[in-house]
């Protein structure tokens, strides 16, 4: 079978989208976050020495142009300056949007900084400024083996052992394996002495391999009789869990009020003690929008948070240089990366301030309701919806509200938790989904909790209220709040 191949030359038009490294570098700074964004600003500032602060509040000067020639100018020497013209063009509309890029500079934290007589370094005075690290759960515990009278080998163990302990103050790792860690390895009854003069130090409960060991270590650290609540620990946790108090009583053969005041007393037990020493690590939240009551009481304002970033600018001593620097063509093609990078940074960072401001007002607008009424006002907000709106592509609202935080007077809330679905109602009013929750909450917390609600009969109440949502939904719901099943709920 033979084939044939042959070449020919066609005409076509097609639509392609070709992103250019300016127009990366600007979605890339829409979706930092402003903690992300200053740690961002400080990179740049230190990789690009045409990127400084700007200590003065009023229009930068102009940069000093030679004189121009009157005299005719050859094809050449014309070439020469209407490329010096163009870049004098480019650089004015550099340090335009340089003015535009306002951030508040009255906390001057980072940045380049210009030498003087007399000036602290900033290094030296963040050191200052910093508080003194916290003790860790292994400092605290090992100051406590210190003292422990025990033979070197078993010190030796129970140092091992001491270093395996995560800050929730358990012991994951298996002993066997912690041996092999020591040249030679321990012995098995070496580790097991170890540990066992590890859960003696305080708090109680450190050092237990899982929940219910914790729970044991930390009844037997207890005055007086607790028989009662070992049994319960030892035997029927999951029971307890899953609120079977009537199968408890016949196992233990004690009355259900007993066995209450035995679990109550459980409950002052702590499942994380490592926690007690060592509090858990919450990220910092910085809001990147601030909400606040306008002064006559009747709307909101709406305007960003300024944080720690300085006004940034383009050197003025890179400016005079990129101006005079005409024969050597590798520093002026150096003078020109710079500055234009810096440019660059400077128009994505406003870009990123005026579309997140222009969000921010759009969210509050259709959310007031939320802002007086708390979750149960929130409106159904989608984001194809405010893209249409501003004009822009759906991917864009969502970069302009990653990660960012708006602060209301009821207070810190991620920006993206105000764009939610919802249900149409019987009389044709969409609810988000959002309002459907706390509804699901509120019923719940006003059943009797002598005979709680299912999910199928808290589905049929709203369904009364002419909101069709399904027994799964109500379970996910359910879920997410962290409300037990109706058997867990019944109170006996």
């Amino acid at each position: 079978m033979s084939q044939f191949m042959s070449q020919h030359l066609s005409l076509g038009l097609r639509q392609e989208q070709r992103l250019t490294p300016q127009l990366i570098q600007s979605m890339n700074i829409l979706q930092l976050p402003l903690l992300a964004l200053e740690a961002k600003v400080r990179e740049e500032m230190e990789r690009n020495p045409a990127l400084e602060e700007d200590g003065d509040y009023g229009p930068a000067p102009e940069p000093e142009l030679p004189a121009r020639i009157e005299e005719p100018l050859s094809d050449a020497a014309a070439a020469a300056a209407a490329e010096q013209q163009h870049e004098a063009d480019a650089f004015s509309r550099l340090e335009r949007l340089s003015r535009e890029y306002d951030f508040d500079d009255s906390d001057q934290s980072f940045g380049r900084r210009t030498a003087g007589d007399g000036e602290r370094d900033a290094k030296m005075d963040a050191m200052a400024n910093t508080a003194s690290r916290p003790e860790s759960l292994n400092e605290y515990l090992q100051r406590q083996w210190a003292f422990v009278e025990v033979d070197g080998r078993t010190r030796q163990a129970g140092e091992l052992i001491l270093s395996y302990i995560d800050d929730e103050g358990y012991l994951r790792t298996p002993l066997q394996e912690i041996a092999e860690q020591q040249v030679p390895p321990f012995s098995t009854e070496e580790m097991a002495e170890a540990l066992s003069w590890v859960q003696t130090l305080d708090p109680p409960g450190i050092g237990a391999r899982e929940l219910r060991e914790c729970l044991l270590l930390q009844i037997d650290a207890l005055e007086g009789n607790h028989e009662l609540e070992r049994v319960l620990v030892e035997n029927h946790l999951t029971d307890i869990e899953k609120n079977r108090y009537p199968a408890i009583a016949k196992a233990t053969e004690q009355s259900i009020d007993v066995l209450k005041e035995a679990v109550r007393q459980l409950g002052k037990l702590h499942p994380h003690p490592g926690l007690l020493v060592v509090e858990r690590q919450v990220p910092r939240i910085t809001p990147d929008v601030i909400v606040d009551y306008a002064e006559d009481g009747e709307a909101y304002t709406v305007r960003l948070a300024r944080g720690n970033s300085p006004r940034l600018r383009i050197s003025e001593t890179y400016r005079r240089m990129l101006a005079e620097a005409r024969q050597d063509k590798d520093a002026k093609e150096f003078l020109r990366k710079n500055i234009e990078s810096a440019g660059a940074l400077i128009d994505a960072i406003a870009y990123r301030r005026s579309r997140l401001l222009e969000v921010a007002e759009e969210v509050v607008q259709r959310q007031q309701d939320f802002l007086e009424m708390g979750p149960a006002g929130l409106k159904v907000l989608r984001m194809s919806e405010l893209a249409e709106k501003l004009k822009c592509d759906p991917s864009t609202i969502s970069r302009t509200v990653a990660e960012k935080y708006i602060q209301t007077p009821r207070g810190i809330y991620p920006l993206r938790s105000f764009f939610t679905g919802g249900t149409e109602s019987d009389n044709g009013e969409v609810t988000s989904w959002d309002s459907v929750k706390v509804r699901v909450k509120e019923i719940i917390q006003g059943e009797d909790k002598k005979d709680p609600l299912s999910d199928d009969e808290v589905a049929a109440r709203l369904k009364k209220e002419g909101l069709d949502v399904s027994r799964r939904t109500i379970a996910k719901y359910r879920q997410q709040l962290h409300i037990p099943s109706a058997r867990q709920r019944r109170d006996f």
